[in-house]
């Protein structure tokens, strides 16, 4: 514990110039007198440690003593203080490494490097959770991530989408994945079946997919004995990728025709995301009365009838008369139950 206190002392040191006494003991949270004892330790073996004496004094490295790391650029260095968010490196348990790494690339860094990336910590932040959305407690995750880097079996019991609870199921742990705040495992089942339902579509034919499980999910996760073999050229990014195109062609394969008024064509790629800035691309010029007419790709009819109802009388559904029908009779019952309240 004190070589760690030691070398993060060495590196605000050399990150932050002089600070002192109380100003150390606030940042590594000891007291003012265990400072004063780590200062002396480093001074005895070889650091130049200099102490200012005075109002203006305080703890500072000689000048020119610095590790150096050479051959980055601006945009680089930059980009090394973007690619970790604290809030999903604390979900994983790295949040205390995360900050140490980045003071000990700070440390690291050419001044004027150091000093670009401390503008950038206090210019830009990266939140991955969703808007109006709690966050999906994940008590299982850093077991689940220390399975994934370790090649462990998980043991699982897993409650699916639909409610339904499955037990007793192990798990071939290939990565994990942040979309949207939300935690996904990527994983092959063990026993060769299709395994604990998953989130996502399974990775193409085959006795043993790989599948998607929402980490949140997860009711009970243990480790079996032993270790398994990752299969041979899987590439966690690009079957990501793909699962994700495939989940989004499986949900959105039905096509309905929409009048939008003004407002509704604004509302569009706010409440259909992707689809509705498609649709809203694709879209022709605007009727005499200002509606337009567009081609949207809906989830099944069930689904789409919430997500078209958000758009308010913003929009009325052309086709397919199907869907057209089952909002007519959402609304229907909608109206026969506020019948009467409004004044």
């Amino acid at each position: 514990m004190r070589a760690d206190r030691l070398l993060s002392l060495l590196l605000l040191l050399q990150n932050r110039g002089r600070m002192t006494a109380p100003e150390l003991a606030a940042e590594l949270e000891v007291s003012v007198r265990t400072v004063y004892r780590d200062i002396e330790a480093l001074g005895a073996s070889g650091i130049p440690v200099h102490a200012d004496r005075g109002p203006a004094g305080g703890y500072r490295l000689m000048d020119g003593y610095r590790t150096r790391l050479t051959g980055l650029t601006d945009t680089q260095a930059d980009s090394l203080f973007l690619a970790g968010t604290p809030g999903p490196a604390r979900d994983l348990g790295l949040g205390a490494d995360l900050a140490a790494a980045q003071l000990k690339l700070q440390a690291a860094l050419p001044a004027a490097l150091a000093d670009r990336a401390r503008r950038l910590q206090g210019r830009f932040h990266l939140d991955a959770t969703a808007w109006f959305r709690d966050a999906d407690p994940v008590p299982h995750l850093a077991q689940i991530a220390q399975a994934v880097w370790d090649q462990r079996i998980l043991v699982a019991a897993y409650r699916r989408w639909n409610g339904e609870e499955r037990t007793g199921r192990t798990l071939h742990p290939l990565g994990l994945v942040l979309k949207g705040g939300i935690w996904y495992l990527v994983a092959r089942p063990a026993d060769g079946s299709a395994g604990v339902s998953a989130d996502g579509p399974a990775d193409g034919p085959g006795e043993t997919p790989v599948r998607t499980y929402r980490v949140s999910r997860f009711l009970v996760v243990d480790t079996a004995p032993g270790t398994f073999v990752r299969p041979h050229g899987f590439a966690l990014a690009a079957y990501w990728e793909q699962s994700a195109r495939r989940l989004d062609d499986a949900l959105r394969h039905q096509t309905a025709v929409v009048r939008l008024s003004p407002r509704g064509l604004r509302l569009l790629p706010m409440q259909f995301g992707a689809a509705g800035s498609r649709a809203l691309a694709e879209a022709g010029p605007a009727g005499a009365d200002g509606w337009t007419t567009v081609r949207l790709t809906v989830e099944v009819q069930s689904v789409a009838v919430g997500d078209l109802l958000r758009l308010g009388p913003e929009a009325e559904v052309l086709s397919p008369p199907e869907l057209r029908r089952a909002l007519a009779e959402t609304v229907a019952v909608l109206a026969e139950r506020y019948k009467g309240t409004a004044q």
